[in-house]
């Protein structure tokens, strides 16, 4: 068996975990900490966080600023700003990143699926045909081809708003 050299996953792994919601956490921080937290917009109800152990270059999770473990926990300006803010990260990562679909979904609860139940929010993972080939299939190894803080630069300029 072949070793994958990732040496940045040690901290996540070796822990101690960090305090609290990772979505609080982020929203709590300065814009001037977005980088380190890889923060890519925030708006008055939502924010746009990558995620930092992608399924694919470019994922997306799109959280509201409220805490709650559930859509139905929300009011509906704010639903209506988390699933608008969905639509623009569509947008932006169809024109940075042009993949050929998008998986788009909410795992609410442990039970679904959700690594963090306790904050509700919405991945968007851009898909190439042919993204699921040997690597995860046989060899249980995903392959993220380009570096995450080049990844955030990206992202994060393309949606600023035009000057």
């Amino acid at each position: 068996m072949r070793n994958l050299y990732a040496p940045w996953r040690m901290e996540y792994i070796a822990g101690p975990a960090p305090a609290g919601c990772l979505f609080c956490r982020a929203r709590e921080a300065p814009s001037s900490d977005d980088a380190d937290n890889l923060v890519v917009h925030r708006d008055p109800e939502a924010l746009v966080i990558m995620n930092r152990y992608p399924y694919n270059s470019g994922h997306l999770m799109v959280a509201p600023r409220h805490h709650t473990g559930s859509l139905t926990g929300l009011d509906d300006p704010a639903t209506l700003a988390l699933w608008g803010l969905v639509r623009r990260a569509l947008e932006v990562l169809r024109e940075l990143m042009a993949p050929e679909g998008f998986n788009v979904g909410v795992n609410e609860g442990r039970a679904a699926g959700a690594g963090i139940p306790d904050h509700v929010h919405v991945h968007v993972v851009p898909r190439w045909n042919g993204d699921t080939n040997f690597m995860p299939v046989v060899g249980e190894v995903k392959v993220v081809n380009e570096h995450l803080r080049r990844t955030w630069e990206r992202l994060t300029a393309a949606f600023a708003p035009p000057a």
